[in-house]
């Protein structure tokens, strides 16, 4: 659960609705996902401009899991 609480973090400080954030965990074969639901209002600050803020999190998520020894992807929710 580490990961959830790492992603929480980040995307709370994001935000401006931050009770509508949600973070699902799921984990499998190929490793951990995580599923990010925000307030639609949000959903450009968390994309931003072609998708590099967004791109720049799962990398900084794929680093966390890498000191976790996980595979960490995370998928956002429309």
């Amino acid at each position: 659960m580490k990961e959830v609480d790492f992603l929480q973090f980040i995307i709370e400080n994001l935000v401006e609705n931050k009770s509508d954030v949600k973070i699902e965990r799921s984990e499998d074969e190929l490793g951990v996902l995580l599923t990010l639901s925000v307030n639609k209002e949000d959903m450009g600050v968390i994309i931003w401009k072609g998708g590099n803020t967004i791109n720049s999190i799962r990398s900084i998520l794929r680093l966390f899991g890498m000191k976790l020894w996980a595979r960490v992807n995370l998928k956002v929710l429309d």
